[in-house]
């Protein structure tokens, strides 16, 4: 959640303009739906959930948005992506979002789970968001 934050700050303008996240207060709850509820791996869903809480807009219905961002602003990389997408579909996610990272390691996702999911992904933090919001 902190590196989520601390994103936030540094690039405001870029994601969500003239809004100033330093004059608001956030409450925020994320639920890990992994096994071991780690929590880990979702910096850039706490980053979006961020923004779209400052741009009062909404982020697409059954989706599920995977990713590390570091303080650096670059994209960590998932090592599971597979496993993430057969849980996704599991847990019923219409779409998921990810890190184009993980394109390539998805070969080994099978045809019905591939059919099942919206996979869709992102590059930097700012492609992530306009993904995410509804339209």
């Amino acid at each position: 959640m902190g590196y989520a934050e601390q994103n936030l700050y540094t690039r405001a303008r870029q994601l969500v303009g003239d809004k100033d996240p330093r004059h608001h207060e956030f409450t925020v709850q994320i639920r890990a739906f992994d096994a071991a509820k780690s929590g880990a791996k979702l910096s850039m869903a706490a980053l979006v959930a961020l923004c779209t809480a400052l741009l009062k807009k909404s982020v697409r219905g059954g989706l599920i948005i995977v990713g590390e961002v570091n303080l650096g602003g670059s994209i960590e990389p998932i090592h599971n992506p597979v496993d993430i997408a057969e849980n996704a579909v599991e847990k019923g996610a219409g779409a998921l979002l990810m890190p184009v990272a993980c394109r390539r390691l998805l070969f080994d996702l099978s045809d019905d789970m591939a059919t099942r999911v919206d996979i869709q992904f992102y590059s930097d933090a700012k492609d992530a968001l306009l993904k995410a919001i509804v339209e």
